[in-house]
């Protein structure tokens, strides 16, 4: 009786270290993704292909700042290229323990909108990122769980808490041990097909941190995909709250855009 008893505390033992290893892989991951230094500014660039292979794209500019590290932070993209969406504006305030405020700010109709909840898993400016990518999906809207791992990565499923919020089943992350960037990320429909893939294809030392290059979101459904590429990053700018305001949907900051 006394080695089952010794043996199921041991099992006990292992089950909680599992448990806070998977919340701290988690914690670690968002951190690594979205929050490296107290702000950042990058140019960007979308490449956006369809099945057909025709090609579009769209330049901008992004920036953000930290308000607690692992908690409220700013975005600000501001495009500038294509005509059709140069001017174009997308503002996130996001929040840890409540619903993140996004506006889009359209040139050609003057028009601020408010985007909700249920459209942040919808296509950001005709690409296969969808809203939600932009600034990153809050840890806390699913459950996650620790399937396996190896010397290079962890294997991670997690499954949303409410599902009637999105389109997917569940998704896996395989998240890589050394600098906890999600190296790849799989979406599964109800039926357990995976349908949107989104990989990490370069990853560089920028002061200190490693820094997503170059990222590839597939939909696997339509044949298309979108190629993210990131120029010229950088961190700890020192970049003022007012930037982050909804003033700058109209009048966005040109000496941040231009990075000098």
């Amino acid at each position: 009786m006394k080695k089952i008893f010794v043996l199921m505390m041991l099992v006990g033992l292992f089950n909680v270290q599992a448990e806070t290893s998977v919340e701290e892989i988690i914690t670690n991951a968002n951190l690594a993704s979205f929050y490296k230094g107290d702000d950042g500014r990058s140019d960007a660039r979308m490449i956006i292909v369809d099945a057909k292979d025709t090609k579009q794209m769209r330049q901008f500019v992004i920036l953000r700042k930290d308000l607690e590290d692992g908690g409220n932070q700013n975005f600000l993209v501001v495009f500038s290229r294509p005509s059709d969406v140069k001017d174009t504006v997308f503002l996130v305030h996001k929040k840890v323990d409540a619903d993140d405020d996004r506006w889009l700010y359209l040139p050609a109709l003057d028009l601020e909108k408010r985007i909700s909840a249920s459209d942040n898993r919808t296509s950001f400016v005709g690409s296969d990122f969808f809203y939600e990518d932009v600034s990153g999906r809050n840890p806390k809207l699913d459950t996650h769980q620790l399937i396996k791992e190896d010397d290079k990565l962890f294997y991670l499923k997690s499954v949303p808490v409410d599902a009637t919020q999105v389109e997917f089943d569940h998704y896996t992350m395989q998240i890589d041990k050394q600098n906890y960037l999600p190296m790849l990320i799989e979406y599964y429909d109800q039926s357990g097909e995976v349908y949107r893939r989104v990989e990490v294809v370069e990853v560089a030392e920028v002061q200190g941190h490693p820094t997503v290059m170059k990222s590839k979101v597939s939909n696997l459904k339509t044949g298309g995909y979108t190629l993210l590429e990131f120029r010229r990053p950088a961190y700890d700018l020192g970049m003022e709250e007012d930037v982050f305001t909804v003033r700058s949907l109209r009048n966005p900051p040109k000496n941040w855009l231009s990075g000098q």
